[in-house]
This record gives structure tokens, sequence and C-alpha cells, in this order.
């Protein structure tokens, strides 16, 4: 079964970290890529292309794709991360 995942090339993002550089095998060829992290909660949002082998590939380089559903959630609303969903709480508990 082949799941479709809707994503969103984009020039530039904000509010995210990168990590290391690597060559990742895609369906459109090889690639150097970095993944992309939000900084708030240091989930993996995305990939940037950093390089691509193929001509028909190069105008990638430099952009970011971030998947909709680790943005937005599935349903298009905010997405929340479980690790948010603590509930009330405030720093004097963690005293």
């Amino acid at each position: 079964m082949v799941h479709l995942i809707l994503c969103f090339l984009m020039h530039n993002s904000v509010n995210v970290t990168v990590g290391d550089k690597e060559d990742r095998v895609m369906m459109t060829g090889i690639h150097t890529v970095v993944d992309v992290f939000c900084v708030g909660c240091g989930s993996l949002v995305g990939w940037k292309y950093e390089a691509a082998r193929e001509e028909s590939q190069k105008y990638k380089e430099g952009k970011v794709i971030l998947e909709r559903f680790k943005v937005l959630g599935p349903d298009g609303s905010e997405y929340i991360p479980e690790s948010f969903m603590a509930g009330p709480g405030s720093d004097s508990d963690d005293v």
C-alpha cells in the first residue's frame, strides 16, 4: 500500500533547526539533504535539499520540504505534540 504524504516545497522556513548533511536515495534520485526540526518541540517536520545530482532536480537546491501532517496535523488543525499535552502545571511543580 502506498501512502500519499502532502508536502510543501518552500523557499525558506522559520523556527526550525537542521541536522547533519547526508546523501539520501529519494523517488527523484540521490540528493544531499538535512533533516529539519521544530525549534519549539524538536519534532522532525521535513527536510532541506542541499544538493541534487540530476540536472532536472537542481531547482530543489536550497528549498525546504515541510510535511503537512507534521506541521498542521491530519485534519488541518494546529499540530500539538503529545509532549505538550501533559496538562496543567507550573514550573514550581518540577521542584
